[in-house]
């Protein structure tokens, strides 16, 4: 039996400053296959190539991937400044409908970093510039110098609600994680359950109230180490488990026409 497949959002960006590539963490693919025990398959992000239609046919989940570029601000109704940093207005234009059409259709999504702010913003939210320059706030960003291993090492806790789908998809009150980013959400969008917070109270961890399908998004990098991760493993699991069942509900019409 062929493996469901997981569309994994890329991100633009230059090779040798020069030439334009669409690009994904091999991390990401890694964890797709190897832990959601689906097919991966990088989606180049951009309007012009692809559309939500056409992805939501081929693919029965999507990873929306972390990413340099940010989702711009005019998309929450805010004006663009430097604090703001780079964007990608292809995947915005891409991964925004995605979402807001996978919620209506229960159609499985996992959401990391930049990819749980698109979540966000796409239910009607807003983002903070500039987690660190919040009074109260912890420097949420990759540290600049070290290794690989060094840059996604745990960094903090995340406190989930009690009860609540985190707390039982981990099976604890609170894990540890890494964390890599410079954004994050200011107000919550409509439908957005925020189920895990970090000590300063940066939401890190949210699903979207009702929806059919698997919504989970979090603000750290769970595709880094997510074979050997305690807290990685079971959010992969769980996002393949969904994948494979929205992929046999949606082949059972077909299957049923052959019986026939």
């Amino acid at each position: 039996m062929s493996r469901p497949v997981v569309g994994i959002i890329g991100n633009q960006s230059l090779l040798n400053d020069t030439y334009r590539v669409h690009a994904g963490g091999t991390m990401n693919s890694e964890a797709v296959a190897g832990v959601a025990k689906c097919m991966p398959l990088l989606i180049p992000a951009d309007p012009h190539l692809v559309s939500v239609e056409e992805l939501m046919e081929r693919c029965d989940g999507f990873l929306l991937t972390g990413g340099r570029p940010n989702v711009h601000p005019s998309e929450y109704g805010e004006q663009e400044t430097e604090a703001h940093g780079a964007f990608d207005r292809c995947r915005d234009a891409i991964t925004l409908p995605l979402v807001r059409a996978c919620v209506e259709r229960g159609q499985p999504f996992l959401g990391i970093c930049r990819g749980f702010q698109e979540v966000n913003v796409a239910m009607g939210g807003t983002l903070y510039p500039e987690i660190r320059d919040l009074p109260g706030r912890m420097n949420h960003r990759m540290p600049p110098d070290g290794t690989v291993e060094e840059k996604f090492a745990l960094r903090h806790k995340v406190t989930f609600t009690q009860g609540g789908v985190f707390a039982r998809l981990m099976g604890a009150p609170e894990v540890m994680t890494n964390s890599l980013h410079g954004q994050g959400i200011n107000r919550a969008g409509g439908r957005i359950v925020i189920d895990g917070t970090a000590p300063d109270g940066t939401p890190e961890a949210i699903y979207v109230q009702g929806a059919l399908g698997f919504t989970l998004s979090v603000q750290w990098h769970p595709e880094w180490n997510a074979a050997a991760d305690p807290v990685s493993r079971p959010l992969f699991q769980a996002f393949g488990d969904a994948v494979r069942a929205f992929a046999l509900q949606r082949a059972a019409p077909l299957r049923a026409a052959l019986s026939a």
